[in-house]
């Protein structure tokens, strides 16, 4: 098959660094991407708490930068041979998408341990060098190159947007936690961190059949926990309750210390959270032998994790309240305004519409 070789406008707001205000850039792009890849056109992304502690300093990253990892799109151009999505369905032009916030080798140690999200030749959207000559490998852009080795699924026609892009991270993150803490029918589950991780994994967990205890010091974030199905919400300042599941999504050490602390006999804590040094917790050896504990960790996610975010989604966004938690929708020129609106902390997410003018 021949691709013709035509180019499309594209516009991205660079990141200059800490304290710095971005930059909006012109450029253009090869409607045909290179063999195995994408060219997908950012209809909404959303504006995830690491890009947060990104411009806050409070996370390293390459200067300059394209920030933005969750995001929905359609596709303009697919490159030679092909790209499928999860479920082996062929990737076309107009196809509604969303990808994977890692792209990975698929030869080297750790993809053949199935491992993928490890791989040693990792490439994540959002968190990349920028290149001039390569720009678009983030969500604050009008178009994005969606990279060979990325897990690519089909959105339904009736997810909105701004339910769909926190899939790429958020939700697909948080269905990597539920995943990890086992079986939930009929189980006690406790889940520390009410914010946009936290209370899509409580949502996932009572439909699953578990009563969820949701704990955060907010009061705002406890009332949303109880409509996304948990069955109490606490502040946290007492004893915790006894768990068989316990997920941290806040990365705060007394909330760790507070999940290993609440596990039953047979327990499982997965932790989601603790993505920057914090301080050290206690754990009681004994304890766990005794109790046949299980302590494990989740960063990024698997491609099935995609495809059962998506999922959920589609059959559950009716049922809970996921587009409230996405506040007002800015221009790719607003960043600045964004960035503004989410330290307010007013919603779990705020959205970037590269297409807006």
């Amino acid at each position: 098959m021949t691709y013709p070789q035509t180019t499309v406008p594209v516009r991205y707001a660079r990141w200059d660094g800490v304290g710095r205000p971005f930059t909006l850039v012109s450029s253009s792009t090869s409607l045909v991407p290179e063999r195995g890849a994408l060219l997908v056109r950012v209809d909404l992304a959303t504006l995830c708490g690491s890009d947060l502690h990104t411009v806050e300093g409070r996370r390293p990253s390459p200067v300059p930068a394209l920030l933005g990892h969750e995001q929905v799109g359609t596709v303009v151009g697919v490159g030679e041979g092909g790209v499928r999505c999860m479920d082996g369905t062929p990737v076309v032009p107009g196809m509604r998408v969303v990808w994977s916030v890692t792209s990975s080798c698929g030869a080297c140690e750790r993809c053949l341990r199935k491992l993928p999200h490890k791989c040693l030749r990792l490439r994540k959207y959002g968190h990349e060098p920028l290149h001039e000559n390569a720009p678009l490998t983030g969500g604050f852009a009008t178009h994005c190159v969606v990279l060979p080795g990325t897990a690519v699924v089909a959105v339904p026609r009736d997810l909105p947007d701004e339910v769909a892009s926190p899939a790429s991270c958020a939700t697909a993150t948080a269905a990597a936690a539920v995943s990890a803490a086992g079986p939930l029918d009929g189980r006690r589950v406790l889940v520390t961190g009410a914010g946009m991780l936290g209370l899509t994994a409580i949502a996932m967990a009572a439909t699953a059949g578990a009563r969820v205890v949701a704990v955060d010091p907010n009061p705002a974030r406890r009332d949303q926990a109880l409509v996304f199905g948990a069955a109490e919400a606490v502040d946290g300042t007492g004893a915790p309750a006894a768990a068989d599941a316990a997920m941290d999504f806040s990365g705060q050490s007394a909330a760790v210390q507070h999940c290993i602390d609440a596990l039953d006999v047979g327990g499982r804590a997965v932790l989601v959270g603790s993505v920057s040094p914090g301080a050290s917790v206690a754990l009681d050896p004994e304890r766990v032998v005794r109790g046949l504990h299980t302590v494990v960790g989740v960063h990024n996610y698997c491609p099935e994790d995609l495809a059962t975010a998506v999922r959920f989604l589609a059959a559950h966004h009716r049922i809970f309240p996921f587009a409230d938690l996405v506040g007002h929708t800015y221009a790719l020129d607003c960043m600045e305004e964004a960035i503004t609106a989410g330290r307010r902390g007013e919603a779990p997410r705020q959205a970037v519409a590269p297409g807006l003018l």
